[in-house]
């Protein structure tokens, strides 16, 4: 897992860069940010409803900065020892 995906996930969601999304759906070996994208394309794509796809934007910003803290943490405690 790069940290750039994670990078990249926010910036493609943010700038509605879909095509973007997907490639980096397929490319990357997150396979939780992989899913999250899928989910969110799905819903883009598919549902008339927009609470749905706001709902599966915010679970993938929630992941990714939860991805985004762990390796935060990961990479300060590798510093401590």
């Amino acid at each position: 897992m790069e940290r750039v995906d994670y990078d990249r996930a926010l910036y493609y969601a943010h700038r509605s860069q879909w095509d973007d999304l997907l490639v980096l759906m397929v490319r990357t070996k997150d396979d939780l940010l992989s899913k999250k994208i899928e989910d969110l394309l799905s819903a883009y794509h598919f549902s008339n409803d927009l609470s749905v796809i706001e709902r599966k934007l915010y679970s993938l910003l929630r992941y990714v900065e939860h991805a985004n803290d762990m390796m935060l943490t990961a990479n300060h405690m590798e510093q401590m020892f």
